[in-house]
Parts: C-alpha cells; sequence; structure tokens
C-alpha cells in the first residue's frame, strides 16, 4: 500500500491557498491521475451514486453526475482537501472545526444529531457510548448514512477516549466493553516493553477501527514528574527518555507505522502538550484553582523528550494541555500566561516552528466556553462540569466567546474540542478577529485527514467483522499477558508468593468469589477462617483536595487488610497504583504486597498462584511520606528524600530480599547506571529523527514476530 504524508502546512498557512488557486472548482482531473497508476480501492455507499471514468469507479458525493476533484481517489489528500474546501462557504468550513459530543443511553441521540450535522455542518464526533461490538458498529454506519445525504457527502471523523484499560474516569476514559482489556497505561510503563505497547497499539487500531471509530484520543506523553497529580494512571511512566519509546510504539501501533495515516490507520492525538505532568500541588486543570502546570526544577526540556518518538512517527495529531505553564521563562522571557491551546509559543514556535509538527492540533474540551462564577468556585469532589457545562479557558477569562475562539485557532489550533457552536467562528470572522484564509487553512487539514484515512472511499464497517475482531480471543491473550506481566511484586516475606490453591480457604477484598473457584480457591467470608487473605486496594485519594497518597487507615479496603492482618492470617496486600502511593502502613500489614495498574481477577490470581510471574517494575518511585511529596519539585522524576521503593524497583518469585531493602535511590532499579532515578536511556532532545526511526521499526519487527509465535501456539 502506498502511504502518504498530510503535507497541508509544509510551506505554512499559504498551501492551501495556493492549492485551492491551482485547483479551481470544477477543473477537470489532473493529467499526473493516470488511471494506469491507479488501484480501486473498495467503495462503501448507501445513497450517494457510483460514477464509471476511464473503467474505474468513485462515489458521486456531490450528487453531480460528474466526477468532481475531491471526489477523485487518485489525486492527494491536500489537493482533495483543497479542492472541497473551496467549495463550502463560511459556515460549512467553521462546522468542520467543531468536535463536538454524541450523546445516548444505549443508542445514540438523533434528535441531537441531527442538527449539528444538517444545521451546522458538524463532522467530527467523540463517542462515548459504552455498549457492544456490533451495537457499535451499527450505530456508527448509521450516523455515517446521515452523513452522506448531506451536501459535499463529507464523512463523520468518529473519535474516541481509551477505552482499553480498566480506570473508568468522567472526560478521560470508557469503559473497556467487548473491547480487549489492557492494564492503565502506566501498567504498560511497568511492562516497560515497548514492542509489547506496539502490538497493544495494533490490536487497539484492530477493533476501534472494526467499531468505526478511526481517531484516538491519546497516547498521554506527559510524564509523572508531581506524584499527587491524579492522570499519571494515563502516562507510560516519570522519565522522558524511558516513556518516548512507548509512545512511539503505541503511536505506530495505531496508525500503522511511521509514515503517517494510511486507509487502515486510526489517527492518534498525542497528548498534552506540553508540561501537564508538573500540575502545581498535583491540582488537576480542569478546574479554574489547578490551572497551573510550574517548574521550580527548571526541567521543562525533561516533560518535551516523549514527544520526540511521537513527531518521528507523524503523528497525526496533538493536544495541548489546559494548564497554563506558571511564569515559564524562554530565552529571559517569560511565556504568555494563558492556556496552551491559546498559547502561540507553545504552539507556533515550539509545536510547529522547532519540531516541524504539521498535523491536526485538536484542542482539549471546553477551552473556549464559560466558566461562570460557580464554576471558578469549584474544587474537587465537585465535578468540573456543572448547569453551564465545561468551560476551562484559562487565561482568556475575560474575552467574549468570538475572541475566545479567534484566540485558540490564531494560536494554532485546528479544531475546538468540545464544541458544537460554530456561530463564534463565523462571528469572530464578522468582527474580524480570526481571518477566512486561517479558517480555510484550518478546514483542509481537517478535511485532508478523512481523506488519507480512506473516509471519502467508504466510511461503513462490518458489525459481523466487529464481533469478530473486537475481544478476539487471539486479542484477549495478548492483553491476559500484558496484565500478568505488569504486576510489580515489591514484598513478599518469607517467599509466600506464589501460593498454591489446593484445599486453601481464602478471604478476599475486591475479588470475585467466582474468580477464587475458578483458580481453585474456596472463598470465605471471615479472615479468621482463612488460610490466606488477598485484599485489593484502591487509591486513598486523601485530604481536602483529594490528592493525598496515603491510607488515613479508615477506608473500606485498607480496614479489611488491617482486620485479616490482625487475624494472623498470611495476608497479600494488592494496591491498585494509579498514582505512587504512601506504603508504609501497607507493609506493615501484609505479608507481600503485589502491586497493580489496571487488572482482572484471572490475571491476578494466575500470578498469585505462580501460573504465572510478576514482571513490572515500578514506573515511577514509591514516596516514604506525604512530607516527602510536598517537598520534591513538580517537573522533576523521582526526587523526593528517601523513596520507599525506587524508580524500576520490583521483585521476582525466589528473590530474597529483605523488607525496606527497596529503599533508597537507584535500589532495584538495574540498569541505572545514571544516579538520578530517570532510568538508563540518555535524553533525546537533541536525536536526530532517522536514528528514532529506526529504533520504531525494531519495534514494530519484535511485536510482529510475537503476534506470529502466538499463532503459531
Amino acid at each position: 500500500m502506498v502511504r502518504r504524508r498530510v503535507t497541508l502546512r509544509a510551506a505554512g498557512g499559504a498551501v492551501a491557498a495556493a492549492l485551492t488557486a491551482t485547483l479551481a472548482v470544477g477543473a477537470a482531473v489532473p493529467a499526473s491521475a493516470a488511471p494506469g497508476d491507479a488501484e480501486q480501492p473498495a467503495l462503501g455507499t448507501r445513497t450517494a451514486g457510483i460514477i464509471t471514468v476511464d473503467g474505474l469507479q468513485f462515489r458521486d458525493l456531490d450528487g453531480s453526475g460528474d466526477l468532481t476533484p475531491y471526489e477523485d481517489w487518485r489525486l492527494s489528500a491536500p489537493e482533495r482537501a483543497a479542492d472541497l474546501v473551496a467549495r463550502l462557504d463560511l459556515d460549512q468550513k467553521a462546522g468542520l472545526l467543531m468536535h463536538a459530543s454524541l450523546t445516548g443511553q444505549g443508542t445514540y441521540d438523533l434528535a441531537a444529531f441531527t442538527p449539528m450535522l444538517a444545521d451546522r455542518h458538524i463532522t467530527t464526533y467523540i463517542s462515548r457510548l459504552g455498549v457492544d461490538a456490533v451495537t457499535l458498529a451499527e450505530q456508527h454506519n448509521q450516523l455515517q448514512q446521515l452523513a452522506e445525504a448531506q451536501p459535499f457527502g463529507i464523512p463523520l471523523l468518529i473519535s474516541t477516549d481509551p477505552r482499553s484499560g480498566f480506570t473508568v474516569t468522567e472526560g478521560q476514559t470508557v469503559s473497556n466493553g467487548d473491547f480487549t482489556p489492557f492494564p492503565d497505561a502506566i501498567g504498560m510503563g511497568a511492562v516497560n516493553d515497548p514492542a509489547l505497547t506496539l502490538e497493544m497499539g495494533d490490536i487497539i487500531r484492530e477493533e476501534y477501527a472494526a467499531v468505526g471509530i478511526r481517531e484516538a484520543l491519546s497516547p498521554q506523553a506527559d510524564i509523572a514528574t508531581e506524584p499527587r497529580w491524579t492522570r499519571i494512571n494515563g502516562t507510560s511512566g516519570s522519565v522522558g527518555a524511558d516513556v518516548e519509546p512507548h509512545v512511539t510504539a503505541y503511536v505506530q501501533g495505531l496508525q500503522g507505522g511511521s509514515d503517517g495515516l494510511t486507509t487502515d490507520s486510526v489517527a492518534t492525538v498525542v497528548k498534552h502538550w506540553v508540561g501537564y505532568g508538573a500540575q502545581q500541588n498535583g491540582y488537576d486543570s480542569h478546574y479554574y484553582y489547578g490551572r497551573y502546570a510550574v517548574f521550580p526544577g527548571n526541567d521543562f526540556q525533561e516533560h518535551i523528550t516523549p514527544y520526540l518518538g511521537a513527531f518521528a512517527s507523524n503523528a497525526a495529531g496533538v493536544m495541548p494541555t489546559y494548564s497554563i505553564l506558571k511564569d515559564l521563562q524562554v530565552d529571559g522571557q517569560t511565556i504568555e500566561q494563558v492556556g496552551a491551546g491559546h498559547n502561540e509559543y507553545l504552539l507556533q514556535d515550539l509545536l510547529k516552528g522547532q519540531y516541524g509538527f504539521d498535523g491536526v492540533i485538536t484542542s482539549d474540551w471546553g477551552i473556549a466556553n464559560d466558566c461562570p462564577q460557580e464554576c471558578l468556585d469549584r474544587r474537587p469532589p465537585a465535578s468540573f462540569v456543572g448547569p453551564w457545562g465545561a468551560g476551562m479557558p484559562w487565561g482568556v477569562e475575560d474575552l467574549t466567546l468570538p475572541e475566545r475562539y479567534a484566540s485558540a485557532v490564531n494560536a494554532g489550533v485546528d479544531i475546538i474540542g468540545g464544541s458544537d457552536q460554530p456561530q463564534n467562528i463565523v462571528d469572530a470572522v464578522d468582527l474580524g478577529y480570526l481571518s477566512v484564509d486561517r479558517v480555510t487553512e484550518a478546514a483542509a487539514s481537517v478535511l485532508a485527514q478523512k481523506f488519507e484515512l480512506g473516509l471519502f472511499e467508504n466510511p461503513y464497517v462490518d458489525p459481523a467483522v466487529a464481533d469478530q475482531v473486537v475481544g478476539s480471543a487471539e486479542h484477549r491473550a495478548v492483553g491476559l499477558e500484558a496484565q500478568q506481566r505488569s504486576l510489580t511484586l515489591l514484598s513478599n516475606d518469607s517467599s509466600l508468593l506464589p501460593v498454591a490453591p489446593a484445599a486453601q480457604r481464602v478471604y478476599a477484598y475486591g475479588i470475585q468469589a467466582s474468580a477464587l473457584d475458578a483458580a481453585g480457591f474456596t472463598a470465605v467470608d471471615d479472615p479468621a477462617s482463612a488460610d490466606l487473605a488477598i485484599v485489593r486496594l484502591t487509591d486513598p485519594r486523601g485530604g481536602d483536595d483529594l490528592t493525598d497518597l496515603d491510607f488515613t487507615g479508615a477506608e473500606e479496603d485498607f480496614s479489611a487488610l488491617a482486620a485479616a492482618h490482625a487475624a494472623g492470617v498470611p495476608t497479600i496486600a494488592v494496591p491498585q497504583l494509579s498514582r505512587p502511593l504512601v506504603l508504609g502502613s501497607v507493609l506493615e500489614r501484609s505479608d507481600a504486597v503485589l502491586a497493580s495498574y489496571g487488572v482482572s481477577d484471572e490475571a491476578l490470581l494466575s500470578v498469585i498462584t505462580g501460573a504465572a510471574s510478576p514482571a513490572g517494575t515500578l514506573p515511577f518511585e514509591l514516596p516514604s511520606s506525604m512530607e516527602a511529596v510536598a517537598a520534591q519539585l513538580a517537573d522533576v522524576p523521582n526526587d523526593s528524600a528517601d523513596p520507599l521503593f525506587a524508580y524500576r524497583f520490583g521483585l521476582s518469585y525466589g528473590d530474597a530480599v529483605e523488607p525496606g531493602a527497596g529503599a533508597g535511590a537507584g535500589a532495584g532499579a538495574p540498569g541505572d547506571a545514571s544516579g538520578d532515578g530517570r532510568g538508563s536511556l540518555a535524553a533525546t532532545g537533541g536525536a536526530p529523527w532517522a536514528l528514532l526511526a529506526l529504533a520504531a521499526g525494531a519495534l514494530a519487527a519484535g511485536a510482529l514476530l510475537r503476534r506470529r509465535r502466538r499463532l503459531a501456539r
């Protein structure tokens, strides 16, 4: 298959205008599009006719009866986009700059969807519908048929937040449902095998595409330098150079390689550019009070490093962070104190200029919406979403709606996330805040990726194929292996683990009795009558702002752990490390600690019984106290004093390690010769793209070999 990169911006914003002038509306197909060079793609159509030219077939999306250039799949994506965008009026172009939300329970709400499509010309949507694969495929086909019937027949691009992990958080992730479950991203960082991450990405690509989802609002290239931050589970770890190979692998897995989008790709939107992991006090920048990221350690470059692999792999999109990079200085000057989606330095000078990114910039949700006083005053656990909707216009709160939309688009954003009001773009143009040329350029960029993905030829999927592909036995075997390998053994007093299930009566908290039975155990309700206790622990989310990492002792799961320990039964604690928890009190009340990052009962019990072995190492250090956490620098990885467990610590069955041997810098971190807790990889800030691409190619080859071996078994 021929792979082409979208290079609409290679010569700056004038490219779309130049192409439009060259390929005028109604122009004939250029001679360069010779039929002998073409390979007929499969076409999918419901209402549009089929045109035959030179023995080849094309969809008649505009109903003209003639082959319009944008309908001609022999042309390049930029050429087709330029032709189509020249045919659109300002209202239609403005609609292309919206990334709206599909709503509904069980099925999509067509009453809400239809006016967004027909009246506001919106053709990019996020899906958060958590239903079975067949229903998803059928629902997306229904929406695509409605889009095909519109003037010009522009297909929908349907996106999603991550659907393959275990943690479900409002506005961040979706239940895995039928999709193959993998550990949360931080668990893949614990496995620390980029080839497995690439294999996971390839599976996600197949499953998303099978149901009609062609854009992933992932991966998170943020790094976990502020332990209290609540988005750490979506990252791959704390060290930029160690996270970068996973970002590379994920992008290549989703997009099918490093050459940009093809008709087999799922476009990736890498987020959140840049520095989101350095949140002040770990606060969440969905909230006004948490709008700042800070860099007291002057380590901003560390947060850029993971993106380098995404750029080398031609990631289709980038999403800026909500955060204001508080008082960040570049060349002695403080950058503008606005959220990254409005920040010309971060988007124009750095992202596009220094790093040459030429894909689509998709804003995070609500950056141009209103945040009234009630919104400004909100703090967790109250949701950041209220009667006003969701608004995070940090740094531009005092601007009008048209001014905010213009601010984002002029800064470099091509499509506004969480918005279904294109009238604000039209008003911004009418008021002189935004040029028609800039709107045209952004609209052409959005369209070009739809052409690259082959959506103009066939936006439809086969529900029967979706039923076979999504969550297949082959895919689930890979996901189960990833879950097993991610588990990180932190302590194992008297070699308690693994345990033989025969005749073992188990008191368990957070584990289904049916799973215990399947593993050969007998479930009991009272720890005093048990031979073994297994207790899952969740993030305690303590303190007034829910950022504390330590257990108070009042948590229900911790109380179950304490009761088991007090009963004298050998006790296994299984804390889920969505963040770097303070585990001193857990160690005191357990005989073994097996950390997880999102894992099924089946995978957990297979490791406890020795059917599989824990292979994870910590993707961040575990601090010894909240006092140490408060004293560390938000932008610097693994820098708390006297950590309880060091970065990359992890035991194997049979290791003889005394309790507390994980303490201290460098302990249990094989390969870390640097002495600074940042891992063994050199910083890649100046690495040439060719070298990164070569390494990524090796990852792809390794993953392919793994899958062939798996199929052969």
